[in-house]
């Protein structure tokens, strides 16, 4: 299961444009540059975000990108499914029959509730994370963000993955 390169740089240009604070806004060209992605990209990123209601645009000298919404308000779920798919839908059994014109396990399929319980866990976290949990250092994300996963019914304190250590210059 693999999250999209559209999903992963239209989050990444979000947060470029929720950096810049309340009614601060940048251009395409800016956040391309800060992102180090094409400006055709970063236009084609920031349409669908302005499409799904993410974000707002103002013409002119001054103009750019904005949230429209404080960052809190903003669901990262919300803002992926403006940006791509679920990880699993049911029809994804139907692309995998094999040589055959459907699955032998349409009826029955142990796999499809795993799936559908991968999704859930997932759709869970992003539906309780908001663009505000992502704007702090990593370290401050990953704390907020360990909180949300359940193990065993509570909380998790236990880090998702090891910090990068930095290199030293």
């Amino acid at each position: 299961m693999k999250f999209s390169a559209q999903e992963e740089y239209g989050l990444r240009c979000l947060l470029e444009i929720g950096r810049q604070g309340q009614g601060g806004s940048l251009t395409i060209p800016e956040i391309a540059a800060a992102e180090g992605l094409s400006i055709p990209y970063v236009a084609k990123l920031v349409r669908i975000l302005r499409q799904g209601g993410i974000v707002k645009s103002t013409r002119g000298q001054s103009g750019g990108y904005t949230l429209s919404q404080p960052p809190e308000k903003i669901v990262v779920g919300e803002v992926l499914a403006a940006l791509g798919s679920r990880l699993f839908e049911s029809e994804y059994c139907e692309q995998y029959p094999g040589s055959l014109a459907s699955c032998t396990h349409t009826v029955d399929c142990s796999i499809r509730s795993l799936w559908s319980a991968v999704q859930l866990g997932v759709d869970q976290v992003l539906s309780r994370t908001t663009l505000r949990d992502l704007l702090g250092s990593e370290q401050q994300t990953q704390s907020s963000v360990t909180g949300l996963v359940q193990v065993g019914g509570t909380p998790s304190q236990q880090p998702l993955y090891n910090l990068p250590t930095p290199v030293a210059s």
